[in-house]
């Protein structure tokens, strides 16, 4: 292997990858950059991190802001396919790795790094994910992965690693889960979770109000959604970023969006999580809601078809395919006419849509209605059942012959 001259890091300022820094160092002999994506994770983790990133060693921190990119070109467009993970999972983590993956690769090649570089450990999913976008994208430059190189096993070991080498580092023994945040979502694994028959804690919810908790009195919000994107929120037009903020406070008071899922991670381990998605739940509900009124039904079947392969590429990490970017071209055509607005109550975790109308909505009152009406000839009904069930006659003929 050629030798590394330069490695841009994917760095977030935790344990893990202030260890990886003088790591790296030392084991290529070569100048590590610090990169820090801002997807929406909170200022509070971002504060300090360049210093704390040159303190490790790196010889200099880029910090990207993301958030109004990911929620707009990468989420939104995730939206319009329906992708739930395995029915429940809105995947918050999956939809923010692309993203980060791909500024990281623009750094490596705008400073001239040879390698790119990653945390992920090696039971998880974010290593393919990432290194998956980096082949797509960048496949001359190395991959570093040094979960798979070292022999660093532990948080103690990582402790005792900085401490040996004088860099100062705030995490400790005393963490107990682990989480990921972006404007999203929030996901807690570990602890108590570990066991699935332990139900979670207080402490497995970090975002949203216990929905026993939440007040006592419904709030409604009003949703405008215009080709399956929100675009305004109680009257107010919003930028995608803003908009999930603003519903991101509405959920989370109200405890909208919590799961407790055990799902099936792409290497083929079985991992349990509690993951808030307080706005991106409501988000879904008003589009799927607006879907019913517009989409006939073959279009809907195969919408929801787009949703499931969907959800699999992206939780497996293959976002620069030509086979996503092709469902995503499809879920966008079905969606040119998914435009109306709703009214969804949020209620102790519950958010439910009591109101929706759209003016290419295909429902229409008087071929609905169960009353008396002149616009439907209920004896056609028999002609086209004879004709629907036509093959079943047949079959059911044969067998009596």
């Amino acid at each position: 292997m050629s030798k590394i001259n330069k490695v841009v890091l994917a760095y977030s300022g935790g344990l893990d990858t202030s260890a990886i820094i003088p790591w790296l160092k030392e084991n290529y002999d070569c100048e590590v950059i610090a990169f820090v994506a801002d997807v929406g994770q909170g200022e509070e983790e971002l504060v300090g991190i360049e210093a704390k990133a040159l303190a490790s060693g790196a010889s200099a921190c880029y910090i990207a802001d993301l958030k109004e990119e990911m929620v707009k070109d990468y989420i939104y467009p995730s939206l319009k396919t329906g992708a739930i993970y395995e029915g429940k999972y809105l995947l918050g983590t999956s939809m923010a790795r692309p993203i980060i993956a791909k500024a990281q690769v623009e750094c490596a090649l705008e400073v001239g790094a040879d390698a790119l570089c990653h945390g992920c450990t090696g039971k998880g999913n974010d290593q393919v994910r990432f290194e998956g976008a980096f082949a797509a994208l960048a496949p001359q430059l190395t991959v570093i992965a040094p979960w798979r190189e070292w022999n660093l096993r532990s948080r103690e070991a990582l402790l005792d690693y900085l401490a040996e080498r004088d860099i100062h580092c705030t995490a400790s023994l005393e963490k107990i889960y682990s989480r990921d945040a972006n404007a999203w979502h929030v996901s807690t694994e570990g602890g108590v979770l570990e066991n699935t028959w332990n139900a979670p804690n207080d402490l497995c919810w970090v975002w949203t109000k216990d929905p026993q908790q939440a007040p006592d009195v419904a709030e409604k919000v009003s949703i405008l959604v215009e080709n399956g994107e929100v675009v305004a929120v109680d009257g107010e037009p919003m930028t995608p970023y803003n908009a999930l903020n603003y519903l991101n406070e509405k959920g989370a008071e109200h405890g909208i969006g919590r799961i407790d899922i055990v799902e099936n991670r792409l290497v083929g381990i079985k991992s349990r999580g509690c993951y808030e998605t307080p706005g991106g739940t409501i988000m879904m509900e008003a589009l799927r809601a607006v879907e019913q009124l517009v989409l006939d039904k073959e279009s809907f079947e195969f919408r929801q078809t787009l949703g499931l392969k969907a959800s699999h590429l992206i939780y497996d990490g293959r976002w620069f395919t030509p086979l996503c970017q092709s469902l995503l071209a499809a879920a966008d055509t079905l969606a040119q006419d998914v435009t109306g607005e709703v009214v969804i109550q949020l209620y102790k975790g519950q958010a439910t849509v009591i109101q929706k109308r759209s003016l290419n909505s295909l429902y229409s009152e008087e071929f609905a209605t169960f009353g008396e009406d002149d616009v439907y000839d209920h004896s056609h009904a028999g002609g086209f059942i004879r004709l629907y069930s036509l093959a079943s006659r047949i079959r059911a003929l044969n067998s009596q012959k």
